[in-house]
């Protein structure tokens, strides 16, 4: 049905890896790949094999969990993109006590992957969105440190020059256009 494999991790896994929940639900426990250290893998390429033919209107998606905390969507695909590279931002640890029996295998981290309704899905492309929030913070950030730099303090207000955002608009065009480097550093 489906492979993955970890880039400059692992050779080709196929569906024998994971672990078959029920009909439509594959778990693969990061314990038994790399132990602890599940965070160190950053990226995942899931791929459909050949032979199988998923519903257009199904995809495979990609879900990471860290210990105690939920799943979390990584990306899909689906029978018209029947590859992707995902990136693996994985959740904070959850933080709630688990009881345990003193026999039971440790809570450890885990790759989703489920047979779900394409309509369902958020963005396909989650790597691309992530991209765009770190783009619009570090603008945002630029922004402020430049604002920061003419403000004055009144009591608990901050007080800038009213043609500020002018200011910075100008300065930031003409260092895009002198330095076409300068927007990629940005984008990191």
């Amino acid at each position: 049905m489906f492979g993955v494999v970890f880039p400059n991790r692992s050779f080709p896994m196929d569906i024998s890896t994971f672990t078959q929940i029920d009909t439509f639900h594959w778990v693969l426990d990061m314990n038994h790949f790399v132990g602890e250290a599940y965070d160190s893998i950053r990226e995942v390429c899931i791929f459909l094999l050949n032979n199988f033919t998923l519903p257009p209107d199904k995809a495979l998606a990609v879900y990471i969990q860290s210990p105690g905390s939920p799943f979390v969507f990584c990306g899909a695909v689906t029978i018209t993109r029947p590859s992707a590279v995902l990136s693996l931002t994985w959740p904070e640890p959850g933080g709630q006590l688990q009881l345990m029996a003193a026999d039971s295998p440790p809570v450890s981290a885990k790759i989703g992957v489920s047979v779900v309704d394409l309509p369902t899905l958020p963005s396909l492309d989650v790597a691309a969105d992530k991209k765009i929030e770190r783009l619009a913070m570090k603008v945002g950030e630029n922004l402020f440190n430049f604002m920061q730099s003419f403000c004055g303090v009144d009591g608990s207000k901050l007080i800038v020059p009213m043609d500020i955002l002018d200011r910075w608009f100008k300065k930031f065009q003409e260092r895009a256009k002198r330095d076409p480097e300068y927007l990629k550093g940005f984008a990191l």
